[in-house]
């Protein structure tokens, strides 16, 4: 597990590069967890469906792939809804602002 220090959470909720952003279904492109929770704010479940499903979920694996965040990636793991995610995501930014 990475130690969470002020870099760390600066990396985690700075933008990423555009072959690293996170297209979404609906259009919407994330670079940041910012982006990413606004996202969630007005997602359809039609939206979130079609990137969660039994098998999958695309934001869980963006976020420990691309961002980095283990911790992040269980909690939207165990989201069932937009509202749910976009609380995680909330949360979690909320924690990493803390550590700068």
């Amino acid at each position: 597990m990475v130690r969470v220090t002020k870099a760390v959470a600066m990396q985690r909720l700075g933008d990423v590069t555009g072959d690293r952003q996170f297209w979404c279904q609906n259009g919407q492109v994330f670079k940041n967890l910012y982006d990413m929770e606004a996202a969630f704010g007005g997602m359809d479940d039609n939206t979130f469906r079609h990137h969660v499903s039994e098998t999958r979920n695309d934001f869980s694996n963006w976020v420990r792939d691309v961002i980095g965040d283990e911790k992040l990636a269980r909690d939207l793991q165990k989201s069932a809804a937009p509202a749910q995610a976009g609380k995680a995501v909330t949360s979690r930014i909320a924690w990493l602002r803390s550590k700068i």
